[in-house]
């Protein structure tokens, strides 16, 4: 073991001695020249050097952190401290207290039961059953809902004394249980209706904008389908400057709102242009006219079908069909199968069934001698002969009866039996109140008027815009002018 060991522990002095006398000699070459200029190789000292420094920087990484976190002073905590104090009693007076002093109105959860909350309050079953037994009660609050509005009179000695609700009519009904009979009363309910003004810009969506402000998705419908329909293309023509006011009538009970109704009044600028519109009931149908009484409707939609395309013009054409040249009385619009057809004004149903190359036909009545024709349906509306129906109701379907190649509406417009053209006709005027009816309608429509002139002022005064200005100053010159009449 000796001599196989020996050669190995010879070498390694050797290496040893060899190392030493190469570190004395760096040592003395670097006394004699302190600043040596760098050749591009590290010695080995400086090897060793090194990584002694990047040695020490990881320990100082790993163990200053920890210093720090344990010579960070503590935060101070205060201590809580809980102590039961002894109240006085109250007095058997105060225990009873009075009747109607200790109202509290019952929050209805989804899926709660009228048991669960009368125990929940610690209200006794026998008191629950008591209150369902009158008379009507239980058909009224026997199943709670969401919308259910129920008030109880429990002091604090857990008694119930009385309990209020509101009944399906309205009616608010107070029930007091403190005999031995429950004594029902009816509770007046504070009712006011306030004419409000509601009023903005058009931002990046008219119905966004309108909803913030409170208006419900019919009073949209009102503004874009009844009021504006025929002026405004609300898909292109608003910009986000544009400004509309409504007006509308709302009904607050017991100071919470309960309904809003229809607009009254409603005004919007287009491209600097003022649009109004005022309703009024004339014959017992709600309509909206313009400020001097015009109405805002039209006799006559010029289009009967949404969405469709002209694929036909009036006039001679080749017929598709019998392969010669013929006058062409109407306008096609191509549109599939099924697509809804409006009849184009109010009228009385003259005809309804099959008409030759028309195939199923529909024929209305305007009156003053306007007729309008609708072919090659594929089938009806629910409407019948002689019977009276309103612009835009549905009166069929799309098809392809009849001598057609497909799909389609073919349409006619006659005025005292004369085809005209439906595209460029010139359409009657609608009817305008006059007489006594129009200045029933001036006195109806000149308190909304003044609501938006006013609110218009106060909350707008410091933009100065255009259409702003013009809108304010149309709304009083129309108000003045109500008020000379």
């Amino acid at each position: 073991m000796t001599d196989s060991s020996s050669p190995t522990l010879r070498n390694r002095l050797v290496r040893m001695r060899n190392l030493r006398i190469a570190s004395e000699q760096e040592a003395q070459q670097t006394a004699e020249t302190p600043n040596p200029a760098f050749n591009g190789r590290w010695t080995r000292r400086q090897w060793a050097q090194v990584s002694l420094s990047a040695t020490l920087v990881a320990l100082l990484g790993a163990i200053v952190p920890g210093f720090a976190t344990v010579l960070q002073p503590a935060t101070s905590r205060p201590q809580i401290q809980t102590m039961a104090l002894s109240l006085p009693p109250l007095s058997p007076a105060r225990q009873q207290g009075s009747f109607g002093d200790s109202w509290q109105t019952l929050r209805v959860k989804r899926g709660a039961s009228l048991k669960h909350m009368f125990a929940t309050m610690g209200i006794p079953a026998a008191d629950l059953k008591r209150v369902l037994a009158h008379p009507g009660v239980k058909a009224e609050i026997g199943q709670v809902t969401p919308h259910t509005e129920l008030s109880v009179d429990l002091p604090v000695n857990g008694k119930l004394r009385a309990v209020r609700y509101i009944r399906s009519d309205g009616e608010k009904i107070q029930l007091d249980l403190t005999g031995e009979k429950i004594r029902e009363s009816r509770i007046a309910r504070d009712v006011d209706v306030r004419t409000v003004v509601l009023s903005g810009k058009v931002g990046t969506s008219l119905f966004r904008s309108a909803r913030k402000l409170g208006l419900s998705g019919a009073h949209l419908d009102q503004l874009t389908d009844e009021i504006f329909k025929y002026d405004v293309d609300f898909d292109s023509d608003l910009d986000a400057n544009d400004r509309f006011s409504v007006v509308v009538d709302q009904k607050w009970v017991d100071g919470q709102l309960k309904e809003t109704g229809p607009v009254l009044a409603a005004a919007i600028t287009v491209d600097e242009k003022l649009h109004t519109g005022f309703r009024h009931l004339r014959n017992g149908k709600p309509e909206y006219f313009t400020a001097d009484g015009r109405p805002l409707k039209k006799s006559f939609i010029r289009m009967p079908i949404p969405y469709a395309r002209l694929s036909s013009s009036f006039g001679a054409r080749r017929h598709p069909v019998l392969g010669r040249m013929r006058m062409h009385k109407g306008v096609d619009y191509a549109a599939g199968t099924g697509t809804p057809i409006q009849a184009a004004g109010d009228a009385r149903v003259q005809f309804v069934g099959w008409q030759g190359g028309y195939g199923r036909t529909v024929v209305l009545d305007h009156g003053r001698g306007y007729t309008t024709l609708y072919g090659h349906m594929s089938r009806f509306g629910n409407i019948r002969p002689g019977q009276y129906i309103a612009q835009g109701t549905l009166i069929g379907y799309v098809g392809s009866t009849g001598l057609s190649t497909g799909p389609h509406l073919h349409y006619e417009f006659r005025i005292n039996g004369v085809h005209r053209n439906p595209l460029s006709v010139t359409m009657p005027p609608p009817e305008p109140l006059h007489g006594a009816e129009l200045a029933s309608f001036r006195r109806e429509t000149h308190r909304a008027m003044t609501r938006i002139r006013t609110v218009e002022n106060i909350i707008y005064a410091d933009v100065i815009e255009t259409p702003q200005e013009r809108l304010s100053a149309a709304l009083a010159a129309v108000s003045q002018k109500g008020r000379k009449k």
